[in-house]
């Protein structure tokens, strides 16, 4: 099992990004996000697209995706966290073992300041509990206007 890091120095093939956007839409629980949207954060983190970058965490073993994390920086750091966990998803078939918590401790252990995860509803992410018990705590509550 190895933990690979991709950001704006070690960029992601096409094909890769593709393989991991799949990986992410395939086995997101809850609010489920759009391929495009997978898409556009893992460009964010490895800056194919403009912005601060930030990083992805592929988990493998044997070239199966056990787990990815997604992170993109913000560059807010007075104000708001300085890095987004914006997906952390563990293979369904790998769940009831320590791999999400070797995934987050490193993710943890690579980011540098603060990092926020959004939590959409406790019926919608099961996840809840695991992040509380890491430390994450509901600092506040967002209010979206959608356009």
């Amino acid at each position: 099992m190895v933990i690979k890091t991709y950001d704006a120095y070690t960029r992601l093939s096409t094909m890769e990004a593709d393989r991991f956007a799949n990986f992410l839409f395939d086995h997101q629980e809850g609010k489920r996000a759009t391929k495009k949207a997978i898409r556009k954060a893992i460009q964010y983190s490895t800056k194919d697209i403009p912005g601060l970058g930030g990083y992805v965490f592929a988990m493998e073993d044997k070239n199966e995706i056990l787990g990815l994390a997604v992170v993109n920086k913000t560059g807010m750091g007075d104000y708001i966290p300085e890095n987004f966990l914006v997906f952390f998803v563990i293979h369904r078939d790998h769940r009831n073992n320590d791999i999400e918590q070797k995934l987050l401790d490193y993710t943890l252990q690579y980011c540098k300041g603060d990092v926020a995860v959004h939590i959409t509803g406790e019926n919608q992410y099961p996840n809840k509990k695991f992040f509380e018990e890491k430390g994450f705590r509901a600092t506040h509550l967002e209010m979206r206007l959608n356009r």
